[in-house]
């Protein structure tokens, strides 16, 4: 019997390595530019990469493929550049490898950021009106990384001037006693190695007895309301006045003209017709 063959062709798909990102040295100031690089080998085809931030995907990277030294499979890698802020502290960059190999399970690999910035300052009241004769305490609210020293107090340029009454506990000033010597410009100053930041409240200690009248009913308006009432009722009650001296006199319909000397409402009106009787006194109007 004369010989049968037949041919296969078989294509051997290259696993890619387990991916890698370099570039990164923690820790990053705030406003620099960060490059990082993810890497991988040995993928047949060439493998693709992808980045994520915050679980977002980055569009806008460069993407680079090599033959290996086997010339039967390829280094991809992939380059990510942008330029860091305080949001970006803590966040995972994140880059993942797809293949046809992996059975759509990709490898990834993870860094995440760590961004030193300058300190933020926020000065927070413990009251909207403080008064005379009350406490008031000054919250400085101070938020950086590496975390801030302790905060520095001043007031006006210058040291507390009442140690015994204005006492920093913290991030915190307590102020005993509020009086009028106590208004001006309180500043908190907050400082890490990256740099200083700060903020101002303007204190203004208000008198109890003012805040009490602001509080209470606007006489003025209230006046002013009443006169208008009266004003309108008085005007109402002319114009009435007018209306019924200019309408005076006796309303008769046919059937009581003549009535007095009628013994129904149809004698009545016969005689209203024929009887110029009182004609002059009883008028008739159509309403």
């Amino acid at each position: 019997m004369p010989v049968k063959t037949s041919k296969a062709y078989l294509t051997v798909l290259g696993v890619p390595e387990k991916p890698q990102i370099s570039g990164f040295s923690s820790p990053v100031m705030e406003g620099d530019l960060m490059q990082l690089t993810c890497k991988t080998s040995g993928s047949k085809p060439a493998a693709d990469i992808r980045w994520f931030k915050n679980d977002k995907e980055i569009k806008d990277v460069k993407y680079l493929k090599e033959e290996d030294a086997n010339r039967k499979t390829f280094t991809v890698s992939s380059t990510l550049d942008f330029r860091v802020d305080r949001s970006d502290d803590g966040v995972a960059v994140i880059c993942r490898v797809d293949h046809e190999s992996l059975n759509a399970t990709p490898q990834v690999a993870m860094q995440v950021l760590e961004i030193h910035y300058t300190p933020s300052v926020k000065i927070i009241p413990s009251t909207p009106f403080p008064q005379e004769g009350q406490s008031l305490t000054l919250t400085c609210e101070s938020k950086g990384k590496p975390l801030p020293e302790p905060v520095l107090w001043t007031k006006d340029g210058g040291e507390l001037p009442d140690p015994d009454r204005m006492v920093v506990s913290g991030r915190e000033l307590n102020i005993l006693f509020l009086n009028k010597t106590d208004n001006g410009t309180y500043r908190c100053e907050a400082t890490n190695t990256i740099g200083q930041s700060s903020a101002e409240y303007v204190l203004i200690v208000h008198d109890p007895n003012s805040l009490a009248g602001q509080n209470g009913p606007d006489h003025a308006l209230i006046g002013g309301i009443v006169a208008v009432v009266v004003f309108v009722t008085l005007c109402s009650i002319f114009l009435l006045g007018r209306y019924l001296a200019r309408h005076k006199g006796t309303y008769l319909t046919n059937e009581a003209k003549g009535a007095e000397d009628a013994p129904d409402a149809d004698t009545a009106i016969i005689n209203a017709e024929g009887s110029q009787v009182n004609a002059e006194e009883k008028k008739e109007y159509f309403i």
